[in-house]
């Protein structure tokens, strides 16, 4: 993998009233022209993504959104898809034209942070077309701004240092195992060979398990679960025995009850969102009859096949526990429902697509509606018996 996954990076949507120069902005900021500028409010239509290294903070995903306030039908649907970007944000940027410093538009904006826990900061752009005497006033309004022109590219280089000073006060340092294993400790990773397996590569948890071993000096194996037992017995001991969820219940008959068990997808749970608000909500299973509903929801997209994780093989096990034909929805990419009422369950991906922001927030939408949530990882273990077993680590 040659680049940070969009996932591992912090999300910093840009939002703002229509032609207030957002897309310029992000422009100026890049160096490149990456978003389409044009003085015909509304041009830009779906968000624009661009991941860059913000040098020395590191790897970021900025998101260029459609501006709020925009009218007619499809101005709504263009406001909605925006809104909806405040779920997944890690950081807002909140344009304003030197020239209509609108207050109300701006409280509404920051409803919206404040509802997510985004932290923010203000921009006041266009500032070569604004008078000096309006300039003060706009400093009066809001202290705590920074002032620029995106065409002129004036002060662009302060805002990204001053852009570079919040998000390292916000920084705090994420680990999958770093913090569970010691330096030189060992680490078996399981990852089956299947018709799911992609050819030529392994997934993303599992590229992402390994690069965290390496940056805290952790050893780590990869192995088949074909190979697992010699592996073992060649080792002799291992502080973690780490597998994908589908092979739970093959893996756990064969690692020592003395070492540590656990998955990649329940791992994730823990370090992409609430991993207790995710076991309690396997336990809701006890709970199900003939007449629920289960969300299974998955991130990403992948073609499908009679092994599919989510469409097959835990709709099937969870039938099979609980001796009733549930009823089933499924989801995938960004399509999380807002209706969650209606469901008894929520069963989430490992949400390796996702960043931390986005799932978090979900597991909060979820709590809202008085709907317990789970993943993959933490489902399979439950109904696997192994639950217990696999959460050890952990305490």
């Amino acid at each position: 993998m040659n680049e940070t996954p969009h996932a591992n990076r912090k999300h910093i949507a840009i939002f703002g009233k229509t032609n207030s120069g957002k897309s310029s902005l992000l422009n100026a900021i890049i160096g490149q022209e990456i978003s389409l500028v044009s003085p015909v409010k509304g041009t830009t239509t779906d968000p624009v993504r661009k991941a860059m290294e913000l040098i020395p903070f590191g790897p970021v995903l900025f998101i260029d959104t459609a501006g709020l306030g925009d009218t007619g039908e499809l101005g709504g649907l263009r406001v909605q898809k925006s809104l909806k970007l405040l779920q997944g944000a890690d950081f807002a940027i909140y344009v304003m034209d030197g020239n209509d410093l609108d207050e109300d538009a701006f409280a509404d904006a920051l409803r919206g942070f404040k509802r997510y826990s985004i932290p923010y900061m203000i921009v006041i752009n266009k500032i070569d077309a604004v008078s000096p005497a309006e300039l003060e006033k706009a400093r009066a309004k809001f202290p705590e701004a920074v002032f620029v022109s995106a065409v002129e590219e004036i002060n662009i280089s302060f805002l990204k240092d001053e852009l570079i000073r919040r998000l390292q006060g916000d920084e705090t340092e994420e680990t999958i195992v770093g913090d569970l294993i010691p330096a030189n400790g060992r680490v078996v990773m399981v990852i089956p060979i299947d018709s799911e397996a992609p050819k030529g590569r392994i997934i993303l948890p599992q590229v992402q398990l390994i690069r965290d071993c390496l940056d805290h000096g952790i050893k780590s194996y990869v192995v088949r679960d074909t190979e697992l037992a010699s592996a073992l017995c060649d080792l002799g001991y291992a502080d973690l025995v780490v597998t994908d969820s589908q092979a739970f219940k093959h893996v756990n008959a064969i690692v020592p009850r003395d070492m540590k068990l656990t998955s990649f997808s329940i791992l994730l749970a823990r370090y992409k969102g609430d991993l207790p608000a995710l076991v309690q909500g396997a336990y809701k299973v006890k709970g199900l009859d003939k007449n629920s509903r289960i969300l299974i929801s998955e991130a990403c997209t992948h073609n499908r096949s009679h092994e599919d994780i989510g469409r097959v093989k835990i709709p099937a096990l969870l039938n099979k526990y609980t001796g009733k034909e549930l009823h089933y929805d499924f989801k995938t990419g960004c399509d999380f429902p807002e209706d969650l009422e209606k469901y008894d369950l929520v069963i989430h991906c490992g949400s390796c697509m996702l960043n931390r922001k986005t799932m978090q927030t979900r597991i909060d939408l979820c709590m809202e509606k008085g709907v317990q949530i789970t993943n993959y990882g933490v489902i399979l273990a439950y109904l696997n018996g192994i639950l217990e077993r696999c959460l050890e680590i952990f305490k």
